[in-house]
């Protein structure tokens, strides 16, 4: 599954993405839900002991000789100033302010403040929770409640606070180590996920490894046994190869039987010309043995086609130029005048052309056969892998080489440069036409040794 981040689609990134974006929003959600939970049910129990402490006070206050005397409670925080739990009974004045009647010790010489939006809250059998700032600015978490004592006319308010802090703390050291868990949790997502989607994508994987193995020669067609939604798939490809080969085969008998057509009145056309010797039966002779060369020459390179399509082709270089290093070898050496030829080739063993043996034996055989011809006497062959794709065939010579104007011309069908030299001209058109209907391709230079240089790009099975 390229297989994160930018680039090329990848099915891989795409599902881990998905995946990743809806955990990370799931476990965002649950982390913001638990602290919210957390929080409110903190605050609940917060409320509901200051409730308790409101309940003490009403319960155990009475009105003496019209003043309000309150219980004496057992809290010890009450008792020291500025403990952080305070308490107070007032009376709401006609402008609307408080006045503390009965305070807790621990509010010294301060009061407890209404809620902000003031006393008008605070109606009779109320019971309100607020936020308030308390001495020393600590922040206070408050509750009042109105009620009536008997004894007394006006209705009195009962108040007691706290110091939230604590509660502020819990909260915030829950929220840390929830996002700590969550975040450990994440990653353990993020590796499963990853897992998850490598181990599910396995079978396309060894899919693509079994496609890139037909390509590349190693197998011929989809063997593995593969999940119900990548079987139809399968089979299809399997049903492409089969196809194919059955193209490939129909165009290798039509070019057969082109080639039978065609060689047959052209036999005749020969025969026919030798038994009547005259201008005319040597017309007709040079004109056969041309359309004969030319038959060959486009037959040749309607198999090459052919066989470059099919998958499955292999051929060994190491193997090819071993044999033709020898034949050539022998075939120069018995020319006589003393003149022989050293062809010294090199080629990793593992090397594998993509394609019919008979096309690279023609294709390396009229290179290094036209270097022979023109050498004197050493010839050196060298292929090498060019990428996991292609290979290079490079054929070098120590012969007067070839001006850079006449490279080209070298390459045309039936030059020669060398009138000399045997052979029909039709050697290096050959290679190059070869070549290319393998997508592949051709280039004259110069040699150290001081000849020419040819260097040939041909497919390459992949390991």
């Amino acid at each position: 599954m390229n297989r994160l981040g930018l680039g090329r689609p990848s099915l891989v990134r795409r599902l881990i993405w998905l995946a990743l974006g809806w955990s990370l929003l799931v476990l965002l959600g649950a982390g913001l839900a638990l602290t919210a939970f957390f929080r409110s049910a903190s605050l609940d129990r917060f409320d509901r002991d200051l409730y308790e402490v409101t309940q003490g006070l009403y319960a155990g206050t009475t009105v003496e000789e019209g003043e309000v005397v309150a219980p004496a409670l057992t809290d010890a925080r009450a008792l020291r100033v500025y403990s952080g739990r305070y308490w107070q009974i007032a009376e709401v004045l006609p402008s609307g302010r408080l006045r503390a009647l009965v305070r807790s010790r621990s509010l010294w010489d301060t009061v407890l403040d209404p809620p902000a939006d003031g006393a008008r809250r605070l109606t009779t059998g109320s019971t309100i929770y607020y936020d308030v700032e308390g001495p020393l600015h600590a922040p206070l978490r408050a509750t009042a409640r109105t009620v009536r004592l008997l004894g007394r006319a006006q209705p009195v308010v009962i108040m007691a606070a706290e110091d939230r802090s604590p509660l502020d703390r819990d909260a915030r050291t829950f929220a840390a180590t929830t996002a700590i868990a969550l975040l450990l949790l994440g990653a353990g997502l993020v590796a499963a996920i990853f897992v998850q989607v490598r181990f599910g994508l396995k079978p396309l994987f060894a899919l693509q490894r079994e496609v890139a193995d037909i390509r590349g020669g190693r197998a011929e067609r989809l063997e593995g046994a593969y999940p119900t939604e990548l079987e139809p798939l399968a089979a299809e490809l399997n049903g492409l190869l089969a196809h194919n080969e059955e193209v490939v085969d129909r165009q290798r008998t039509h070019v057969g039987n082109l080639a039978h057509a065609l060689k047959t009145p052209l036999s005749v056309m020969l025969t026919e010309a030798s038994r009547a010797p005259g201008p005319l039966a040597a017309v007709v002779t040079r004109q056969a043995e041309t359309m004969r060369r030319q038959v060959d020459h486009h037959l040749r390179r309607a198999r090459a086609a052919a066989r470059a399509q099919g998958p499955g082709e292999r051929t060994p270089v190491a193997q090819v130029l071993d044999e033709l290093g020898r034949t050539l070898e022998r075939i120069f050496r018995g020319e006589g005048e003393g003149r022989g030829v050293v062809i010294e080739w090199d080629s990793p063993e593992d090397l594998c052309f993509r394609g019919e043996r008979q096309d690279l034996l023609e294709i390396a055989g009229n290179v290094i056969e036209n270097a022979c011809k023109f050498s004197r006497g050493k010839v050196r062959v060298a292929a090498a892998g060019a990428g996991p794709q292609q290979l290079t065939l490079t054929v070098e010579d120590n012969g007067p080489g070839l001006p850079a104007e006449q490279r080209e011309e070298m390459l045309r069908r039936g030059a020669r440069l060398d009138e000399s030299a045997p052979g029909s001209g039709l050697g290096l058109s050959i290679v190059d036409e070869l070549v290319r209907a393998y997508g592949g391709g051709i280039d004259l230079g110069s040699s150290p040794l001081g000849g020419l240089k040819v260097e040939i790009t041909l497919p390459r099975v992949a390991f």
